[in-house]
């Protein structure tokens, strides 16, 4: 009868055995290693060919106004050292004529001279503004084709990187990867007016679109 007990305990195990694994949780798949790069977002942008020929566009936009503003101020310039070696020689009522057309003058350049600097950053924010929103384009789909999984921006305190080797660095990548997109050849290069790669200090980046979800 013991014989029996174990042939029988013996034939039932391998049953048992074969019905464990159902009743075993799936062991869940190890997560792949995480991709990382980084970019300077503002340089990729303010180092794109298009940019920099709107850049050369706005600022010869602005050149007619930046001249009457260096005329004005070599006109308060050259009247208030006519004051200076003259005013001895004038009657008190002289010198107080031409100290208020000198106020005025000063008055008068600092309103112009803000006016068309505030003029000018405006227009500035508008053109980085719409261009950054497609530069983000080219970067979201240059991650998505490289595998990255994550893409930190360098230039912003916010998200400070301390150390990343050259290799994740995709700044460049990208900067090339818009100009083959955009069709826009490099403006030739001229002394003294290159473009800044940091165009607007503070600027927003685009906000980053949700990826569609994965069903």
């Amino acid at each position: 009868m013991a014989s029996g007990v174990v042939l029988g305990a013996a034939a039932q195990t391998p049953a048992e055995s074969a019905a464990a694994p159902a009743n075993t949780p799936a062991t869940a798949a190890a997560p792949a290693t995480p991709k990382i790069a980084v970019i300077a977002f503002q340089v990729a942008v303010g180092q794109t060919n298009e940019f920099q020929r709107n850049f050369a566009d706005l600022q010869k936009k602005y050149d007619p106004k930046r001249q009457q503003l260096k005329t004005l101020n070599d006109e308060v310039d050259n009247l208030t050292k006519q004051l200076q070696t003259q005013g001895d020689k004038l009657s008190d009522a002289e010198r107080a004529t031409r100290a208020k057309q000198i106020d005025d003058k000063k008055k008068q350049l600092q309103r112009d001279g803000e006016d068309a600097s505030n003029d000018f950053q405006n227009e500035m924010q508008e053109m980085y503004q719409g261009l950054a929103s497609k530069v983000y384009d080219v970067l979201s789909t240059y991650a998505q084709q490289h595998g990255y999984t994550l893409v930190l921006d360098v230039a912003q305190q916010q998200t400070p990187v301390l150390y990343a080797v050259d290799s994740t660095n995709i700044t460049k990548p990208i900067i090339d990867a818009y100009n083959v997109k955009s069709g826009v050849p490099a403006p030739p290069v001229q002394p003294g007016a290159a473009a800044p790669t940091a165009p607007v200090p503070g600027a927003p980046k685009p906000a980053p679109k949700t990826p569609p979800a994965t069903h």
